[in-house]
């Protein structure tokens, strides 16, 4: 009798996982992923090491929404386009690893950048000068990235410094941009159409970020396809800048609950 009590408990433990599982799963898939930030290529509207949960109905489903991708469907079910301006992330189209940028260009758009300035249809996006970005020159995040700065050579632990500006898109939407003025390939690029059933996307840390302006064959993300988007970024629900989360010390409580523009 206490042989099959035992079997009996084991087995309702079993149950009680998978159907945790199972929910957890469900909840990630239809609902919200979570999303920590790894890389400077967002900064300053996303630092490394910032926590979110990214909205994954706001675009509809994809075989991407799924964990492993496993979703069994081809296309996008109750699809729809993001909007210019918006933080995004998708399914990297070569890498497979998952992307955040935002979303500079729509289906027929015309995307260029000329010496540092992004021009959208042939029209310049406004900049507008902001104080400059300072941070500390140190490892950050568990990968241990080390940000490059306008004022380099920059020694451990001094202010590492870039310009910022507000950019607005044509639409009116603005956030903020980052530049250290090495005129790049990224700063120069050739006029972009973007065709039908994909975006064009970019880092708001603009010398720090592969992205569509980059082709594929060189490591870069290209022009993405609308069924590759996961979701958007709508809030930084945790921040932490040390290498590892449970360093309390490291945490920037000003970013907690912080909404993404």
């Amino acid at each position: 009798m206490a042989a099959d009590a035992k079997k009996d408990g084991i087995w309702e433990t079993v149950k009680t996982v998978v159907y945790a599982l199972l929910i957890a799963g469900l909840f990630r898939t239809l609902f919200f992923q979570p999303f920590w930030i790894p890389s400077g290529s967002m900064k300053d509207t996303l630092l490394i090491g910032d926590f979110l949960f990214v909205n994954k109905m706001a675009y509809g489903y994809s075989r991407y929404s799924c964990p492993f991708s496993m979703c069994p469907f081809e296309g996008r079910l109750f699809g729809s386009d993001p909007a210019r301006g918006d933080v995004v992330v998708f399914r990297h189209p070569v890498n497979d690893s998952d992307f955040i940028k935002r979303v500079i260009g729509l289906p027929g758009d015309t995307i260029q950048v000329r010496n540092g300035v992004l021009y959208v249809n042939g029209e310049p996006a406004r900049l507008a000068p902001e104080d400059p970005f300072i941070e500390t020159f140190e490892q950050q995040g568990p990968v241990g990235h080390t940000p490059r700065c306008a004022n380099a050579p920059v020694g451990q632990g001094a202010d590492c410094i870039k310009d910022r500006f507000t950019e607005t898109l044509p639409g009116g939407v603005s956030h903020s941009v980052l530049n250290i003025e090495d005129r790049s390939f990224g700063d120069n690029t050739p006029v972009f159409t973007i065709p039908e059933g994909y975006f064009f996307a970019m880092g708001d840390n603009r010398d720090n970020s592969q992205d569509s302006r980059f082709p594929q064959s060189i490591g870069g993300v290209g022009m993405v396809s609308m069924e590759n988007l996961i979701g958007r970024a709508d809030r930084v629900m945790f921040s932490s800048s040390g290498r590892r989360m449970v360093y309390f010390w490291t945490w920037r409580s000003d970013r907690f609950f912080r909404a993404i523009e």
